[in-house]
Order: structure tokens, then C-alpha cells, then sequence
């Protein structure tokens, strides 16, 4: 909850980076919260949304869905959009505290957390972040993708990890009714793949997927699902896991419902593998040819130890979605062991964890990238908490005056992006979908976004 309405003896400004899910709950409880307060969103993209635009699969519409409400906020009166804006680029920490009286970072994570495995640097090797950012359409990544290989790895058992095997195994035609653009659908088409496999360190009940997430595999009839019977295998620890928890024993339930069931006929299969944990990459003349896993076992309580037996697998490419990783921003602290901003309840802390006045943090670059995207909304309540427990003592502004930020930017030569922008973005995306029967088709180029954006 937040907190009661707060004293301030004048309007409170407040810059929020990225416009993510992170940064828009920040600004909607800001402006809920009964203190006068004016919040300007900066960010990279010219357009919003984030891990909804650019990190959710593109055949998810019920999570996508979450932009309506995001939506909402953003075309509140007192919160406006920056976009086109690099901070660390194009404004600085300094610039930002000269403007504003608090400062929220949510800037997500991005980056692929590093495996560090024998051979995974060999060509055909690739971070999840990577080939999400291609088929979710980010201006920021190439436009081609190699998929020529007939049989691929996948490392993790996530929702990421989920998310690329059902895209590589589904049909290019199957992901058309989806809002991906031409070039993925193009790359998607051209495919090789007919068999992906994915694996988990631990058992059935230590996966980390959803429910839904798994069981939206078995909706596709291009592809089957394959379970080894030999892999549904439990210890006290997991039985534990299984009773004190609904969604896993869903899982599990799931699980052990495809590991017995005969096999259907399918041009594609999509393997999911437990007990297996990646040692190598194997290749030859600096290309994948495989995959090296040692089985495992469980101890007793849920996790695993190796056996000394290993498995070589005829793969052709590998994809390690192991976890993201925020990146340093500019001017803050970072702690590079834990992958996030250090911070006592969102407020930043600089040496001798001292709090950097006026400087807040929220998101995935807060706690690291765990949960889903509903846990965003109580890490932002929290943040916000916090700036406004400080806001009675927090040193205004100089350049108070809305219309100071946007001289800036223009001095500067930055042509930002606004709400009025995006609108515009989103009609016309909308639009290109109508000619062909579709919901949506993405603009991709960062310079086609910008223009339509701006009229």
C-alpha cells in the first residue's frame, strides 16, 4: 500500500527511467498517492512498454494485455513521455537532478547472465536475450537470424527458455496471427529446426516454469512434446516442494501426464529433459556441433549432484537462457557480483552505503531478474514508499519549469518522442496489421519509429 498523502511544500517533480512495467507502476503510484506530483518517463526506445514490447513472446496476447493498463497510466495528466532518450548518453544523472526532485532508475535487465561452460563462445552458440530481442522485433538487433540448423539445444528451465523453444518449434505460419514482423516471419519460415531440446539442471519439481507456460506447449499442433519417463523422478525434497506448493504440483502433474502418453506423429518434437547439466559445447572448426551433459541426481532434499556419467547430444545450435543481467548505468553504483543497484526499500546507496540523496530504484534492476511481471507492482510500491517518506526533505529542483527538460533536449539535438508520438506509432502499426487481416505488424527500424512517432 501507499502511503497517506505527504506534506510537500510545493509540487514534487520526478523523473522515472524506463518505461517498462517497472517504471510505469512507479509513476501510477506516484500519481495515486495524493501529493502533488508532476512525473516526466524517460526512455531509450522511441516507444514504451519495454519487457512487454520487446521481451515477451510475441504469441502471449494475454500477458501483452497488461499494456492496456499500463496504457491507462501513461495518458494520465502529470505524467508525460520522453522517448528516444538514452540516459547515459543523452542526459546524465547531473542533468536529471538539476530538473527533477527525485529520480526513479528502472531500467530492467538486458543482458544475458554468462555461462561459463567450455566451447560457449563457438559460432552457433547464443544468449536468449539476443534471439528474443530479434523475434519480438527490437530496432536495436540484427534483422536476420541463422536458423538453419535441424536440431538445437536450449539451457534453462524457465519461462525464457520455454518461450525460445515454442518460437523455434511452432511454424512460420502459426506465429503470423501474432504482431511479429516481416523479417521474422521471413527468417521463421526459412527454418531448419525439427527437433528442440531443452534442459534442466534439477528435477520436474525444481523447474522454474509457470503452469500456464507449460501447458501452452501443448496447444500447438505443429510440434509435439516429448517427456522422458525415465526423467519424473522424486525425493523427499521434491515431495515437499510438490505439497507446499499448487503451481508445482501442477507441473509436476503436468509432466508426468505427456512422460506416459503415446507418442503422436509430428513433423517437429520439442524435448524436455531433466537431470542434465551442460558441461561443454562441443564443435568443430569453431562451429557447434554438440552438447555435452552430465546426468544428475538428487540428494534428498531437492538438489542434485553429478553421477560421472555424461551425454553427448547431435545438436547444431545452442541457446543458453540461464538468466538476465541488468547493466551498470552511469553515475551509479553498482554491485557486479549480484547484478543490481545496491539499495536499502528502493534508495539508493553509494559508498560506505551512504543513501545518494533523491535517487531511487525500482524493477529487475533493483532485486535482480526474478518474478513475474505482477511482482513489479509491490517492488514499485515500496520504492515509491520510500521517495515519498523522504519527499518533505528532499532539496528542490533549480530548473523546476516543465518546459525546461524539453529546451534541453532540444539544445542538445535530441528529437524525443511523446505520448502524442506513440499514439500515432500505435495507429499506424495498427494499421499496417488491418491491410493484411492482423491485429498488429511492428515497425522495427529505430529511425521509421522516430519519424511516424514525431508526423
Amino acid at each position: 500500500m501507499i502511503q497517506e498523502r505527504v506534506f510537500v511544500n510545493r509540487s514534487l517533480r520526478v523523473a522515472v527511467v524506463g518505461a517498462g512495467p517497472a517504471g510505469i507502476y512507479a509513476a501510477d503510484f506516484l500519481t495515486k498517492s495524493g501529493t502533488e506530483v508532476d512525473v516526466d518517463i524517460f526512455e531509450r526506445m522511441p516507444a514504451p512498454f519495454g519487457l512487454i514490447r520487446y521481451g515477451v513472446a510475441p504469441d502471449h496476447p494475454r500477458i501483452k494485455g497488461i499494456v492496456d493498463a499500463l496504457h491507462r497510466v501513461l495518458g494520465k495528466p502529470g505524467v508525460r513521455l520522453f522517448g528516444n532518450v538514452h540516459y547515459g548518453m543523452d542526459l546524465k544523472l547531473d542533468d536529471l537532478r538539476q530538473h527533477y526532485d527525485a529520480v526513479v532508475f528502472a531500467t530492467g535487465a538486458v543482458d544475458d547472465r554468462p555461462l561459463d561452460i567450455p566451447g560457449i563462445h563457438l559460432d552457433g552458440s547464443y544468449g536468449a536475450a539476443n534471439f528474443v530481442s530479434w523475434y519480438d522485433g527490437n530496432p536495436h538487433v540484427a534483422r536476420t537470424w541463422p536458423l538453419h540448423a535441424g536440431s538445437v539445444a536450449v539451457i534453462g528451465a524457465g519461462n525464457v527458455a520455454l518461450d525460445i523453444a515454442r518460437v523455434l518449434a511452432k511454424s512460420a505460419e502459426e506465429m503470423l496471427s501474432t504482431e511479429i514482423p516481416d523479417n521474422v516471419f521471413a527468417g521463421l519460415l526459412g527454418s531448419a529446426v525439427t527437433d528442440v531440446h531443452v534442459f534442466g539442471r534439477r528435477g520436474p519439481a525444481q523447474a522454474k516454469f509457470t503452469p500456464l507456460e507449460l501447458r501452452e506447449l501443448d496447444h500447438s499442433s505443429t510440434f509435439e512434446v516429448v517427456v522422458d519417463p525415465e526423467d519424473i523422478e522424486f525425493d523427499d525434497g521434491s515431495m515437499t516442494a510438490i505439497r507446499g506448493s499448487k503451481q508445482v504440483d501442477m507441473v509436476v502433474k503436468t509432466l508426468q501426464e505427456w512422460a506416459i502418453r503415446d507418442r503422436r506423429p509430428h513433423r517437429r518434437r520439442l524435448h524436455l529433459h531433466f537431470f542434465h547439466s551442460p558441461v561443454e559445447v562441443l564443435g568443430d572448426n569453431g562451429v557447434v556441433t554438440g552438447l555435452r551433459t552430465e546426468r544428475t541426481e538428487l540428494t534428498g532434499d531437492g538438489n542434485v549432484r553429478g553421477t560421472g556419467r555424461y551425454h553427448d547430444w547431435d545438436v547444431q545450435a545452442v541457446y543458453r537462457a540461464v538468466g538476465y543481467l541488468p547493466s551498470h548505468l552511469a553515475d551509479l553504483p553498482f554491485d557486479h557480483d549480484a547484478g543490481v543497484v545496491p539499495h536499502e526499500s528502493g534508495r539508493v546507496l553509494g559508498i560506505d552505503d551512504n543513501q545518494l540523496e533523491g535517487v531511487y530504484v525500482t524493477g529487475w534492476v533493483k532485486r535482480g531478474p526474478i518474478g513475474l511481471i505482477g511482482h513489479t507492482k509491490g517492488c514499485a510500491a515500496e520504492t515509491i514508499n520510500s521517495l515519498l517518506t523522504d519527499a518533505p526533505t528532499l532539496p528542490s529542483a533549480p530548473h523546476r519549469h516543465p518546459g525546461a527538460i524539453e529546451d534541453l533536449l532540444s539544445a542538445r539535438g535530441i528529437d524525443h518522442t511523446t505520448w502524442n508520438g506513440w499514439l500515432r506509432l500505435d495507429e499506424h502499426e495498427r494499421g499496417l496489421g488491418r491491410e493484411r487481416g492482423r491485429e498488429r505488424i511492428k515497425v522495427v527500424e529505430h529511425e521509421d519509429m522516430v519519424r511516424v512517432s514525431r508526423g
